[in-house]
């Protein structure tokens, strides 16, 4: 409790004459200095940070506690967060296209970029660019912006395992604040050097599972979906997959067998600590995405570097633009297609 009431109200005095002498120690080691709290303890406060190594700094640990508590509520009662469906960001790209779209974008599914040339500048298009699609198709364009294609070598791993479970898990999903609507996500931290499997083997990073019920829209109903995730290492596929019969195990209701996974996928996703962009003249290449389980605040700032390389703001009220969406003509608070 004296930890939570100290996070609440971190970043002002005097808390700040606490932990800011010590913001680049880890913050495993600042709870037990200044809170005296055992390993047990300073496992449960770190794995709210959703940290992959688990050895997060103080000051970056303290802020992303602080942000989860104070988010409380701040989206409906009883909750503070938003989850994507599926696992990932794919819905965020969705967004992106349809708002392209309604802009009168075109977006070609399943087209790349085969080739581009800078064209022969012209007092109309001093920096145009011929790109030929992965389909022969030759266009021009202004601008261009894409992902990097091939991994530097200062990325990491992490190793996803998605499994597909015959049973709703309804412990997962109670309520426990009154007129909290009916949760249909859980978060599961299993802090590192926790035994599971038969086999009681521990891994060295955390590993997160992220339970999506049926109300999520993912699978039929009386199942769930869960994503689990850690940091890669040779054994991660195995301690994914043991940590997977732990938790089932757990979540088993006396005199019944243990909920099963009907299906599961393994596979591995390649992403940077720090988001940047490289931008020659009109064309600019985003970096991977950082792999941090909640969404990282540092991948809008290359975006808005890409943003000013297109828009081309040539005073501060066009740059205070960016980010700043106004309603579509005619547009009403209900769709008219769903009356």
């Amino acid at each position: 409790m004296k930890f939570l009431k100290f996070v609440l109200d971190y970043n002002v005095e005097p808390q700040t004459d606490v932990w800011k002498p010590h913001a680049g120690d880890s913050l495993a080691s600042f709870l037990a200095a200044e809170f005296k709290l055992d390993a047990a303890l300073q496992a449960y406060i770190i794995t709210l940070t959703l940290s992959l190594d688990g050895k997060i700094s103080t000051e970056a640990g303290l802020a992303a506690i602080h942000r989860h508590i104070t988010s409380m509520g701040v989206f409906g009662a009883g909750f503070a967060a938003v989850y994507p469906k599926w696992g990932g960001l794919s819905e965020i790209a969705q967004v992106g296209c349809r708002a392209g779209a309604v802009g009168g974008a075109v977006y070609m599914l399943g087209v790349g970029i085969k080739d581009v040339q800078k064209a022969p500048s012209t007092a109309e298009m001093p920096e145009e660019l011929d790109i030929i699609l992965s389909n022969d198709m030759a266009i021009k364009s202004k601008a261009l912006v894409k992902v990097l294609g091939k991994p530097a070598g200062e990325s990491r791993r992490l190793s996803r395992l998605t499994a597909i479970v015959n049973s709703g898990l309804p412990s997962l999903f109670e309520t426990v604040t009154d007129g909290a609507p009916t949760p249909a996500v859980g978060v599961v931290a299993i802090p590192a050097g926790t035994p599971s499997g038969e086999n009681r083997v521990s891994s060295e990073y955390p590993i997160y599972a992220l339970a999506h019920s049926s109300d999520a829209g993912e699978c039929p109903s009386g199942q769930c979906v869960l994503y689990l995730s850690t940091l890669t290492s040779p054994d991660a596929q195995s301690h994914l997959e043991k940590a997977l019969q732990s938790l089932l195990a757990s979540l088993s209701v006396d005199g019944q067998e243990p909920p099963k996974s009907l299906y599961q996928l393994y596979y591995e996703q390649t992403g940077f600590d720090v988001p940047s962009v490289n931008i020659d003249g009109k064309s600019a290449v985003f970096s991977l995405l950082p792999l941090d389980l909640a969404f990282n605040d540092s991948v809008l700032d290359p975006v808005r570097s890409a943003w000013e390389m297109v828009a081309s703001p040539a005073t501060e009220e066009e740059s205070a633009e960016y980010l700043v969406f106004t309603d579509r003509e005619g547009a009403d608070a209900e769709d008219e297609f769903d009356n």
